[in-house]
């Protein structure tokens, strides 16, 4: 999953003077002078060294390659106990690292004052993130913005009058034109059990909190509710409200999404795909769920597709439909504007002044521990660019970083880890031939993306699909909001065509990669594809350690206990025999019991709920070192790293490790993850 910052919240600094931006800069180049003369001298003990080892190595097994020499050095400095993590950080990674990496070149790219670009969509990105650099004109305009959005669709109880008569109307808006989510999502997508063509989809949504266990412990969790409702206030006073009012009001918001805590069903009792895909008809929909008018509402969400209620859709939340519908015919109709409206304020809080970012960072230090600001504003001002044009922003990123060599021996990689998965399912004695045979078709089938997707790179594809999408430089908010709008109309246009298979849900910058089991295919963003994870220059024991056990984590994705669901061919179906699938549940209740039993701030890890993701884990680790071990045996051992003193064995489990360590500050502490000595469970 994704580890770099909170994307959903918004952090900001101030402009600051033209004197305090000129020290910055001076400051920078003492610190980047200082960093050079360290690394100078680290590189050159780091060179005496190995010239020291190789005078005692005749048969010259050691590798003395720049490349060598480099990575040696950059792994003798990283064995550093003390490990600090950077200001306003809870938790700091190599995926954390790189991120940061990627971003500087795209802010580099982005403010360079000589750019040109002859794609309009790469223009867009470029006005785009400026007018979120324009910190000056959102102070100006304060919470105008969303005071008049908010007067625009009805006015709000909490700061004036009100529609009483309007919640269908309220409801479509916030939805729709607006893409918040309360009481639960609507979306179009592939169906899962025909996934040649895309429906539309309803679940559940409608917490603002991270997790359901937050409003539910109370007690456990009274400082953070604490601090929410007080960020409710906040906002509520900074668009007009009085606190007494704010405080009785937003305290009902508060208790309407417990009810709604209450009623969510747990992540780990929906790990199930073939449980909780309910087709019908959108009729159907309305005698389950009446309180909302869903031929209506669905038919403005998708403008201007024309539907009936024979209209077919999935759902995914049946009990939790069915309950909310009860919930929102029992609850009175302020408090029910309230909640939307409230809605509709965390979905664009981020873009407005400084005292929006003030409030939210009170309530961050409260949930994850951060002292200040997570990023700085032009940080902040790539990640709401990558949200919003990411794929026009990956095409500037592609071809200022990414060697397209990268891309072959990338898919030679998998294909090695790809054989050598395949060859561990021969090994599989709990699994009957058919299985194993057709589990062998589907691993063949695994559709593998790498880098980018060949669109971003052609101006007048790249350009079409942000075709009328309105960008300027004067109103990030307006921006925003135009979004919003074409990403409505975007998803509409979904709706009758088939899903596009080399369509990616993962920009190209992204340091990440993903599985999509109705798909059966695989991604590799460039993001990913680089030091420490890969380089074409490494040994192949870190190449295989970092880049190849992520392509062995999303391998085996395809057969964890919701990818096993999905055939070859990305249908939602049931092919495993009933005898293999009993000996993979007995398999996986070992690991999750296993990992049950594993303590993070004093409470056990729910091994149910991270069963996939162990899964994943494990079968990857197995399937790159198998595919390591493959290749030392077809072209012989490796030249060693200079006084790193590692086999090549060594090496590949320390990139393994380099990749996936993960700093953890106060009460994340690695030393409190842990409650006793992790036990072996019998092979997978």
């Amino acid at each position: 999953g994704d580890q770099t910052c909170p994307k959903t919240v918004g952090f900001r600094k101030g402009d600051g003077l033209l004197l305090s931006r000129l020290g910055s800069q001076i400051q920078l180049k003492l610190v980047f002078w200082v960093i050079s003369l360290f690394v100078a001298v680290l590189l050159l003990s780091t060179i005496i060294a190995m010239a020291i080892q190789y005078s005692k190595d005749p048969s010259h097994t050691t590798c003395l390659t720049e490349a060598c020499v480099i990575v040696a050095g950059k792994i003798l400095e990283a064995l550093d106990p003390r490990n600090p993590l950077p200001d306003g950080r809870s938790k700091w990674s190599t995926f954390n690292s790189i991120w940061d990496q990627n971003q500087a070149i795209m802010k580099h790219l982005l403010e360079n004052a000589t750019f040109n670009s002859s794609s309009e969509a790469e223009r867009k990105t470029q006005r785009y993130y400026l007018s979120c650099l324009r910190e000056q004109k959102i102070e100006e305009l304060g919470s105008q913005p969303l005071i008049d959005l908010i007067e625009k669709i009805g006015g709000w109880n909490v700061t004036g009058s009100w529609n009483q008569t309007n919640f269908m109307d309220i409801l479509k808006l916030v939805s729709a034109t607006y893409r918040a989510s309360p009481f639960f999502t609507v979306f179009v997508g592939p169906d899962s059990k025909s996934s040649n063509s895309n429906i539309i989809q309803v679940d559940q949504s409608g917490l603002f909190l991270p997790s359901r266990d937050y409003y539910l412990n109370k007690t456990a969790n009274k400082k953070v509710l604490s601090a929410y409702l007080e960020y409710m206030v906040e906002l509520a006073m900074l668009l007009g409200g009085a606190r007494s009012s704010a405080e009785e009001q937003m305290g009902q918001v508060l208790l309407l999404e417990t009810e709604l805590a209450n009623i969510t069903v747990p992540q780990d009792e929906r790990r199930d795909d073939e449980k909780i895909y309910h087709k019908m008809t959108i009729a159907e929909l309305q005698v389950l769920a009446p309180a909302v008018e869903w031929l209506d509402f669905i038919s403005y969400f998708l403008a201007p597709l024309e539907l009936t209620d024979a209209e077919p859709v999935v759902v995914y939340g049946k009990e939790y439909l069915e309950q909310v519908s009860q919930l929102i015919n029992n609850t009175d109709k302020s408090v029910l504007n309230n909640y939307m409206i409230w809605n509709l304020i965390q979905k664009t809080a981020s873009s407005l002044d400084q005292r929006f970012e003030t409030a939210q960072e009170k309530l961050l230090e409260t949930l994850y521990g951060t002292k200040k600001s997570c990023t700085p504003r032009w940080q902040t001002c790539i990640s709401n660019t990558d949200d919003t044009l990411g794929f026009a922003l990956g095409a500037l990123f592609v071809k200022a970083t990414f060697d397209r060599h990268s891309k072959e021996i990338a898919e030679n990689m998998i294909a090695e880890i790809r054989a050598a998965f395949q060859d561990s399912l021969n090994n599989l004695d709990w699994m009957d031939k058919k299985t194993k045979q057709a589990a062998k078709e589907k691993a063949d089938a695994i559709y593998d993306m790498i880098g980018f997707p060949e669109f971003i790179l052609d101006n007048k594809e790249l350009d079409d699909v942000y075709d009328g999408y309105e960008v300027s430089e004067d109103s990030f908010f307006q921006n925003m909001l135009n979004f919003y709008n074409f990403s409505a109309r975007f998803m509409a246009d979904q709706l009758r065509k088939p899903p596009n298979r080399d369509q990616w849900s993962m920009t190209p910058q992204t340091v990440n990669a993903y599985y999509l089991p109705t798909k059966n295919g695989i991604v590799f963003p460039a993001g990913i594809l680089q030091a420490p994870f890969y380089a074409h220059n490494h040994p192949k024991a870190l190449n295989f350690g970092g880049i190849g056990v992520v392509m062995g984590h999303e391998l085996t994705h395809a057969f964890d206990d919701q990818g096993r669901e999905y055939d070859r061919e990305g249908n939602l179906r049931p092919w495993w025999q009933n005898s293999s699938l009993e000996a993979f549940k007995n398999r996986t209740e070992c690991m999750e019991e296993q990992y049950s039993k594993y303590l993070v701030n004093g409470e056990h890890v729910n091994g149910k709920q991270t069963l996939g993701e162990n899964i994943a884990d494990n079968g990857g680790l197995k399937a790159a070192y198998n595919a390591y071990k493959a290749w030392l045996k077809k072209n012989g051992e490796e030249k060693h790293l200079p006084s790193v003193g590692l086999t090549s064995h060594q090496l590949f489990f320390l990139g393994f490790a380099q990749v996936n360590t993960l700093g953890l500050t106060g009460a994340h502490s690695v030393t409190r993850r842990w409650g006793f000595e992790p036990p072996n469970c019998q092979p997978f």
